[in-house]
């Protein structure tokens, strides 16, 4: 795990900041990328992780220097920010991401935002067992050791609502079952946390964000899903970022427990 940290200009406001910590933010056009800038506009320091041999597996490839260009762009907007490279398979993973965290930008993570994915396409017949294993491992056996993780460090006032979790996920299921069954997963994990973590002050949520042209679609797909949208186009991660925004924000501590829909009204 290898990090990059880009300090904002000291000042008491800026440590006065609470701190976020957002997965699966290693493109600039991605949703993490969208919300990490929302949340940083918001006020937030930004502690971020992100995982190039998966972008190297992908059509996409790597975007070079991505996760430095994030963190300045966040630094420029005020946020003291923390760019963490982690292996989500790896079952020590998020303990290292938070002990990281808390040291670069010097204190306790309050929103935990899970915008990570493993996602390769298969269906029910040519599903390996190594990728099967493996969309678990990233998707639902991560979120839960990092939900867990939180939860074991997060402190609050008493009688204050000010934590937050947020996940991101999917219901896509054919011809992509290890993806839809293991965000599936992610879901029953997160709205536990709503019931199981509420005495520590914590909100849980999950986001459903439809789908968001991040560079995956073909031109057919991309106008196919525009013809059922009844808004008569494709959700953008900014459209992803402003719920969850809202979702972090003291006007959003009475949301918690929620599977939301934050997709235009798409069929399906």
């Amino acid at each position: 795990m290898t990090t990059t940290a880009q300090p904002a200009p000291s000042s008491d406001t800026a440590l006065s900041r609470p701190i976020a910590l957002i997965t699966g933010v290693g493109r600039s056009i991605g949703i993490g990328a969208g919300i990490a800038r929302r949340l940083a506009a918001s006020g937030w320091d930004i502690a971020f992780t992100y995982w190039t041999p998966y972008d190297r597996r992908m059509e996409w490839g790597v975007e070079a220097g991505a996760a430095e260009a994030i963190a300045k762009e966040l630094a420029e907007a005020g946020a003291r920010t923390a760019a963490i490279e982690a292996d989500l398979t790896d079952p020590d993973a998020p303990a290292r991401i938070f002990d990281e965290a808390e040291q670069r930008l010097g204190g306790p993570v309050t929103a935990l935002v899970l915008s990570h994915a493993e996602s390769v396409d298969s269906g029910l017949l040519d599903t390996t067992v190594e990728a099967f294993d493996r969309h678990f491992a990233v998707n639902s056996r991560a979120s839960w050791l990092l939900i867990r993780e939180y939860g074991l460090r997060f402190r609050s006032a008493p009688g204050t609502a000010t934590g937050r979790i947020v996940a991101l996920t999917s219901d896509h299921t054919v011809g992509n079952l290890p993806y839809g069954a293991s965000k599936g997963a992610l879901d029953r994990i997160t709205l536990a946390a709503a019931h199981e973590l509420a005495h520590l002050g914590v909100t849980a949520n999950v986001v459903n964000p439809g789908p968001v042209d991040t560079g995956w679609m073909t031109d057919d797909l991309r106008e196919s899903l525009v013809r059922g949208t009844p808004l008569g186009r494709l959700g953008t991660p900014r459209d992803t970022a402003h719920l969850v925004d809202f979702l972090c924000s003291p006007e959003g501590q009475w949301i918690n427990g929620q599977l939301l829909k934050s997709n235009g009204g798409a069929a399906g």
